[in-house]
């Protein structure tokens, strides 16, 4: 009877430590492989890997990583375990975990801010400075085009622990 019992109770502990190991381990992903599937990893604890290009001065409460391509870059906001990110980071490789979330930019607000934009050439004749603008926009509406969404969806993360890995 007391082998049971204590098969029982070592039972229970392995079965408990492994799914608290399950809960705890994330899905680790390069910053270029998580945004083709972000959509599926919304709300849930990733890892995800990317250098450091910016840090904010004035809180340290964001930085933002590029992945290997550098094509695609992501905000991560300082929260959880992570007080800051100080401006030494920039150029480092980072490992960061963390809940993935969106921002969805609606169609109106995409028409809004190009409305903007061109009374600002039209006033200033600042072509320069808004040409980048302008060509984001276009960026935009050529991905919602080809997503048929209503919207342009712009993926960031709630970071809740970092590792420098290089």
């Amino acid at each position: 009877m007391k082998n049971i019992f204590l098969l029982a109770v070592l039972a229970i502990v392995i079965c408990s430590c492994s799914s608290n190991k399950k809960q705890s381990e994330s899905q680790v992903f390069e910053l270029d492989q998580l945004l083709v599937v972000a959509d599926q990893e919304l709300d849930k604890t990733v890892t995800v890997v990317g250098y450091v290009t910016h840090t904010c001065k004035h809180s340290g409460k964001r930085c933002f990583i590029i992945g290997e391509s550098q094509k695609a870059t992501m905000r991560v906001e300082a929260t959880g375990d992570i007080s800051g990110f100080s401006s030494e980071l920039v150029g480092s490789k980072l490992a960061i975990t963390g809940a993935l979330k969106e921002l969805r930019l609606s169609e109106e607000y995409i028409s809004g801010w190009e409305k903007d934009v061109n009374h600002r050439i039209d006033e200033d004749g600042s072509v320069e400075s808004c040409a980048a603008e302008l060509s984001n926009i276009k960026d935009m509406r050529n991905w919602m085009e080809e997503h048929h969404k209503d919207y342009y969806v712009i993926y960031y993360m709630d970071g809740l622990s970092f590792d420098v890995l290089d």
